[in-house]
């Protein structure tokens, strides 16, 4: 989501994006209503009005995923299945319903989309060569933003996609690539092996985003000019009570712990850190963003909804020996452009209490490394996405087991706000 805005207050920038695109991305005030419970079913009803969706489908469970090429082959939402299913991924229905396209970025929701970073500093992907850091230069590629994808082989499990294209980064630097992306449901055995734990009776949805960057050009990409990198993000439901958490290597000489201050330093009733694990708030009710680098990031980060009762698990692509060359997105003139972090979380909502916000969700993202390609090479990162649901007892099993924490410990880590 938008970074910070050097030269004026963080939060201040992020009003005036939110002015920009005015109240098609106001999912909180008088619109399209949600449908009741937010079902699965509603939902994919809903998308079929305004845009084709291909729909996966698990082979040995009642799992779907539906995901639209218009939208960059990202997944837009899932269901364990079953009568009456909750859908998990968060849809902006106003501006879905509304049509057309917006300028700097497209928030139509979507539980796997591919961006590609940095996003902000010397060698942003989001601003043109030279360009200032004011919101009025800022655009997300099209590439990753307003173009579809071509479908180049398609399941009943799985769907692959593949996109050329060229970018120029803000230091003047030409990237030819070739992007490919296949969306695929995992079995079960998979899942189970990928988690390391049994699923037992608990209703799921597993599905991966393998998403591959390829150097197209004539030239190597190397630090002197820049070097992309593959970013996911998941939009997801909010709910007042569900916590994000970041599991971290607890070693300090890995330094830094977690970036609080993307929107401005996040208060502590939104975020707590502990001795293994970093608890953010997902309400949708207040906008911030944390981070956690490589050399902390464990390969897997997850949020409880005690409400719905709804345990959602990332697991992802981290190196055995995590480099430290991972973009930093910020918008300012960095000291170290390859600083940046593996994994992060972003809660939506307004900047001010009488603000708008981009439509109240919140996301998990992961990062590859900086992608140092030569001619020809190719980099990976999958991303995979877990939604659990069925008896606490079981999910308190998974999230010890994948997690390495208690349901009880995360509903105990954040205090009940309001705020």
């Amino acid at each position: 989501m938008p970074p910070r805005f050097p030269g004026s207050s963080p939060l201040f920038a992020l009003g005036v994006l939110l002015a920009v695109m005015s109240s098609s991305c106001r999912s909180n005030e008088k619109g399209v209503p949600q449908p009741p419970r937010e079902g699965f079913e509603q939902d994919l009803a809903f998308l079929r009005e305004h845009v084709d969706v291909l729909e996966l489908a698990a082979a040995d469970s009642a799992a779907r995923v539906a995901v639209v090429p218009e939208w960059q082959a990202r997944v837009v939402t899932s269901t364990a299945g079953g009568e009456g299913a909750a859908g998990y991924g968060w849809l902006n229905r106003e501006r879905i319903a509304q049509g057309g396209l917006q300028p700097h970025m497209n928030v139509w929701g979507g539980e796997d989309r591919l961006w590609l970073g940095p996003e902000g500093g010397p060698f942003a992907l989001f601003f043109a060569p030279g360009a200032p850091f004011e919101l009025e230069r800022w655009q997300t590629p099209a590439l990753v933003d307003a173009e579809a994808w071509p479908v180049v082989e398609r399941g009943p499990a799985s769907v692959s996609f593949e996109k050329r294209g060229s970018l120029v980064n803000r230091a003047g630097t030409r990237f030819d690539l070739r992007l490919e992306r296949t969306i695929r449901m995992l079995p079960r055995a998979e899942a189970e092996e990928r988690l390391g734990v049994e699923l037992g009776e608990l209703r799921w949805v597993a599905f991966e985003s393998r998403n591959a960057l390829t150097n197209a050009g004539s030239a190597a990409w190397t630090k002197e000019g820049g070097m992309p990198s593959l970013w996911v993000l998941g939009m997801f439901r909010p709910s007042s009570r569900t916590t994000v958490v970041l599991p971290f290597d607890a070693d300090p000489a890995r330094g830094r712990i977690v970036r609080d201050d993307y929107f401005g330093r996040v208060t502590d009733e939104r975020l707590a850190v502990g001795d293994a694990h970093v608890f953010f708030r997902g309400d949708g009710r207040r906008r911030g963003k944390i981070g956690i680098g490589p050399r902390r990031a464990k390969a897997v980060l997850g949020s409880w909804n005690p409400g719905r009762e709804v345990l959602t698990l990332v697991e992802y692509d981290l190196p055995a020996e995590p480099t430290t060359d991972y973009v930093d997105s910020t918008w300012r003139n960095q000291e170290d452009p390859w600083s940046g972090d593996a994994v992060n979380a972003y809660n939506d909502g307004p900047a001010e209490p009488d603000e708008d916000s981009l439509g109240g969700f919140y996301e998990l993202e992961t990062s590859s490394p900086a992608a140092a390609l030569a001619p020809g090479e190719s980099l990976v990162h999958t991303h995979r996405t877990f939604h659990l649901e069925g008896p606490r007892r079981e999910l308190d099993r998974v999230a010890r087991a994948v997690l390495g924490i208690s349901l009880d410990a995360i509903e105990r880590a954040l205090p009940e706000s309001d705020a």
